[in-house]
């Protein structure tokens, strides 16, 4: 599958996986603005995601070396969306580790969305789990 791309600024750095099998290309910070709520890193990267997929963004697993979560879990970059792809990242205190500029910051994994038509019903169908919710399977 190829997606195009486009690097906004001479800073961007061109997404990559680390490694064979890697499901996410890593996503690198160019620049950071800081507010009391969060911190956003601009990648400097717009991407042409084609019609009936999304991207999705996810921390790297090296998030857990510091004190950030990604501010909305999962970013979600649909494929009518052409503007920079930004992360804020929201962090317990001012005092917390930074990310650098230059430091890969998260991840994108494109993925098929099927378009859904819903049907108003008044019955759905019966399973095993019915309507038991959290913690349902007692594990």
């Amino acid at each position: 599958m190829k997606i195009n791309f486009k690097k906004l600024s001479i800073q961007a750095v061109t997404p990559k996986y680390s490694r064979i099998g890697d499901a996410g290309l890593d996503l690198t910070a160019i620049s950071l603005d800081e507010t009391d709520l969060y911190f956003e890193y601009g990648t400097g990267l717009s991407f042409e995601i084609p019609e009936g997929y999304v991207g999705l963004l996810f921390p790297r697993s090296s998030v857990s070396k510091t004190e950030h979560y990604l501010r909305n879990s999962v970013g979600v970059i649909d494929s009518n969306y052409r503007g920079e792809i930004k992360v804020r990242m929201s962090v317990p205190n001012s005092l917390s580790r930074r990310y650098n500029i230059g430091d890969r910051i998260c991840q994108i994994i494109f993925m098929p969305v099927p378009h859904v038509t819903l049907c108003e019903t008044n019955d759905l169908t019966h399973t095993v789990r019915g309507e038991k919710g959290f913690g349902s399977s007692d594990i």
